[in-house]
């Protein structure tokens, strides 16, 4: 069994019901010249990708 890839791990969160969410690309910094819609649109979780989500369970649920 492998071990779970922690640093992966750390930049989703599952759902109680097996959901996968991530967090939308660039919200860290370089904020301040965006509007007020699309600085909304970068906070939050989405729901992940497909192809993310087969990803997730080759690296974690191993």
């Amino acid at each position: 069994m492998t071990k779970t890839n922690k640093s992966f791990l750390k930049r989703i969160k599952i759902t109680g019901s097996g959901k996968i969410l991530k967090r939308p690309p660039g919200q860290n910094h370089f904020n301040a010249k965006d509007s007020g819609t699309k600085g909304q649109r970068k906070h939050g979780s989405i729901l992940a990708p497909h192809e993310l989500i087969r990803k997730v369970k080759a690296l974690i649920f191993n």
